[in-house]
C-alpha cells in the first residue's frame, strides 16, 4: 500500500575512491534486492569504461525495500553517483530528486576537496545529511582524526556519523537505520496536478527515449497523455516503472517516487534534462525549477576519420547528449579535418570518457583536436566576442583586449607537500587566497587560477609533486584581461588549424617549440623534406625540418665518370623540387593531442 512517509529518496556522495559504489553493493546485497548470483562489484557502474577505470561516470537510480528495527517496510530510492570533478553536474542533478544524501569520508584519507564540493552541493539543495566514516578496518584508518575533520568542515552532529566498512560489510545496517531516521520522507502531493523532474534519460534504439524522472506533484500511469512543458512536445505514456538493474513496469508513478517512463519517443529533442513533466489534459501552472545551466570548461573538436561517417558521428552525439546531458556541442568545418563538431567539455577526463564512449559504443573511428578554453576579446571595432575555437582567433592587431577565464581551485594537501603544491600554483599564475589547516596533518588551500592553465598538465603535476595524496577541485570564477596569443602551427607551408592553439604570452614561445619539436617525431618522413613552423602572428618562432626520405640512385653505378653520378643526383633534385610542390603531408592522429602532452618530455 502506497504511503509517502515510508519512502527515503537518497544519494551517496563523496570524493572519488571512498568507496561509494563498494558502499551501494552492500545495502543492495543487505536488502535482499537481487540475488547473490547476479551480485557483482560495483553492481551500479553497468558500463565497460566504469568497470576499466574503477570510477563512477554515470549516476545510477535503484529501488530497494528495506525492513527496519521498527519493523516497518521502507521504500528507498538510492542514487548512486560519480566523485570526479568532471561529473559534478551528474552529482547536481541527482541531489535534486533527493530529500537526504549519505556524506561518504575514507577513514584514512579523511576529507578530501570534492568531499567539500559535494557538502556544499547538498546544502544548497537543502538536504539532509547523513555523515558515514567508510574503510574504518584499513590499517591506516584514523576514525577519531577523520570525524573531528568531518565535525570541523560540515558542523555534524559527532553523534550521527555512523561507522561503516562496504568492503567487509560492517555497519550497513546502522547506516540504512541513520538514512531513515534522519532523512525526511517526501511530500505526499498525489492530489495535486501532476510534476515530475527529468533528470536522467537513455536512447533505446527499439522504445526511443527512456526518460529516468523524479514525480514531485501527481501521478503518472500508461495511457496518460504527458507534456514537457520546456519543449511542448506531447507523447502517450506506453509504460512506467522503477529501476533495480533494469525496468520494473508498476501500474503507476506516485508523488515522491523516482522510476523510468516509456512514451516512443523517437524524437530525442523533445526531451530535455531539467524539464517538467505534467498532464495535456491538467497541465500544472508553474514549472519545477530544474538545473542551472551548465557550462563548458574545455572544448576540443571531433571530427570522424572517414568523411562518410558524419552523419553517423552527428547521430551519435545526439544519443549521447541524452545520456550526458553536460556535452554540448555544434557543427564546425576544419581545413584540415573536414566537417566535424565543436565540443564542449567539463574538463579533461570528461573529453577522454565522451571520446571513449563515441568509438565504443557507436563504433566510430575519431580524431580529436587539442582542447581549449573560452576566451573574451574585445577588438579594436568595440565589438566583444567569446571564443572557444583557436582557429577563430583574429589578427593581433584587430584586438584591442583580451580576457581569459579564471577559476576558484581548491586543493587539499598532507602539510608536508604544501611548499611543493603552492610552487606549482605560483608557476601557473595562480593567486592564493587562503591556507587554513584542517588538522595537524593536513591543509587546505585556495587559489585563483587561469583555467588555460589547469588545462593541459596541471593535475598530472599535482599528482606528481604530492606523490598523489593531494584532492582538487575547481568552479568557475570570472574573466580577466590577459595577453592571449594564438599560436599557429604550419606545415609545409599550409597552417593546420585542427593543430593551432592559445596559450598566454609569457609562455606561447616556449610551447610552440615543444609543440614543433613534438611533431617533428610524430610526422612520418616523406619523400621531400617537410618544413614545420609554430608562428604568432606573422612572426615565426620556432622552425624544424623534417628530412626526406632518399632513394640510392647511383647504386647501379659501378665506376666510370663522376659526372654520370652528379647528372643522376640532379635529375632526382629536380623530381624532389616537383613533389615538394604537389605533395600534400600525412598528418598522423597522435600529433592532433601531442599539443596536451609537451611539457617537460623530451
Amino acid at each position: 500500500m502506497y504511503n509517502a512517509k515510508y519512502i527515503r529518496n537518497f544519494s551517496i556522495i563523496a570524493h572519488v575512491d571512498h568507496g561509494k559504489s563498494t558502499l551501494a553493493d552492500r545495502i543492495i546485497e543487505h536488502t535482499s534486492a537481487i540475488s547473490n548470483r547476479d551480485m557483482k562489484n560495483q553492481v551500479l557502474d553497468n558500463m565497460d569504461i566504469e568497470r576499466e577505470r574503477g570510477i563512477t561516470i554515470k549516476s545510477q537510480a535503484v529501488r530497494l525495500s528495506y525492513t527496519a528495527k521498527d519493523g516497518i517496510t521502507y521504500t528507498l530510492n538510492l542514487i548512486d553517483t560519480p566523485g570526479h570533478v568532471d561529473f559534478n553536474y551528474e552529482v547536481s542533478r541527482s541531489l535534486a530528486a533527493c530529500e537526504g544524501a549519505v556524506l561518504l569520508v575514507d577513514a584514512a584519507q579523511g576529507v578530501e576537496a570534492q568531499t567539500i564540493a559535494n557538502f556544499y552541493l547538498a546544502f544548497e539543495n537543502n538536504l539532509e545529511i547523513v555523515p558515514v566514516i567508510n574503510k574504518i578496518d584499513l590499517p591506516a584508518a584514523d576514525v577519531e582524526g577523520t570525524r573531528a575533520q568531518m565535525e570541523k568542515e560540515f558542523a555534524v552532529d559527532p553523534n550521527d556519523i555512523v561507522l561503516a566498512s562496504g568492503k567487509n560489510n560492517i555497519g550497513i545496517a546502522d547506516v540504512l537505520e541513520a538514512v531513515i531516521r534522519l532523512i525526511p520522507p517526501p511530500k505526499d502531493n498525489s492530489s495535486l496536478a501532476t510534476r515530475a523532474l527529468i533528470f536522467d534519460s537513455y536512447y533505446d534504439p527499439f522504445r526511443g527515449a527512456i526518460i529516468i524522472a523524479r514525480v514531485f506533484d501527481g501521478t503518472v500511469k500508461k495511457g496518460d497523455k504527458i507534456l514537457f512543458m520546456k519543449t511542448g512536445a506531447e507523447h502517450d505514456v506506453e509504460e512506467c516503472g522503477t529501476l533495480l538493474l533494469g525496468l520494473k513496469p508498476v501500474k503507476e508513478l506516485r508523488s515522491g517516487d523516482v522510476g523510468y517512463i516509456v512514451a516512443g519517443i523517437k524524437n530525442i529533442s523533445d526531451v530535455r534534462t531539467g524539464d517538467t513533466i505534467t498532464l495535456s489534459n491538467n497541465p500544472s501552472l508553474e514549472a519545477l525549477d530544474g538545473y542551472k545551466e551548465v557550462l563548458p570548461m574545455v572544448f576540443a573538436g571531433i571530427f570522424p576519420a572517414e568523411d562518410e561517417d558524419y552523419v553517423a558521428l552527428q547521430k551519435a552525439l545526439e544519443k549521447l547528449k541524452l545520456n550526458d546531458a553536460s556535452l554540448a556541442y555544434q557543427a564546425e568545418r576544419s581545413i584540415a579535418l573536414g566537417f566535424g563538431y565543436r565540443c564542449g567539455f567539463l574538463g579533461l577526463l570528461h573529453l577522454e570518457i565522451v571520446q571513449e564512449r563515441l568509438e565504443r559504443e557507436f563504433n566510430l573511428n575519431l580524431v580529436i583536436t587539442s582542447p581549449s578554453v573560452e576566451v573574451k576579446l574585445i577588438l579594436t571595432s568595440g565589438e566583444e566576442i567569446l571564443l572557444d575555437n583557436p582557429a577563430d582567433f583574429p589578427e593581433p592587431q584587430n584586438i584591442a583586449k583580451a580576457y581569459e577565464p579564471y577559476i576558484n581551485a581548491l586543493i587539499i594537501v598532507p602539510s608536508e607537500y604544501l611548499g611543493n603544491i603552492i610552487s606549482l600554483c605560483i608557476e601557473r599564475r595562480g593567486l592564493q587566497t587562503s591556507l587554513t589547516y584542517i588538522d595537524d596533518k593536513r591543509a587546505e588551500i585556495r587559489f585563483e587560477m587561469p583555467l588555460i592553465e589547469v588545462v593541459y598538465d596541471f593535475y598530472d603535476k599535482l599528482k606528481s609533486v604530492s606523490r598523489g595524496y593531494a584532492s582538487f577541485d575547481y568552479d568557475f570564477l570570472d574573466f580577466r584581461e590577459s595577453k592571449i596569443d594564438k599560436i599557429d602551427i604550419i606545415v609545409h607551408g599550409d597552417s593546420v588549424d585542427a593543430l593551432s592553439f592559445m596559450a598566454h604570452r609569457s609562455n606561447s614561445e616556449m610551447r610552440g617549440r615543444q609543440i614543433i619539436e613534438k611533431l617533428k617525431t610524430l610526422i612520418p618522413r616523406h619523400m621531400f623534406q617537410i618544413p614545420i613552423q609554430a608562428a604568432i602572428g606573422n612572426r615565426i618562432i620556432a622552425r624544424e625540418n623534417i628530412a626526406a626520405l632518399r632513394k640510392n640512385v647511383t647504386a647501379k653505378c659501378y665506376g666510370g665518370d663522376i659526372t654520370r653520378k652528379r647528372k643522376l643526383l640532379e635529375k632526382q633534385k629536380e623530381g624532389k623540387k616537383r613533389m615538394k610542390n604537389i605533395g600534400s603531408v600525412a598528418i598522423p592522429q597522435d600529433a592532433f593531442i601531442s599539443v596536451l602532452k609537451t611539457t617537460d618530455e623530451k
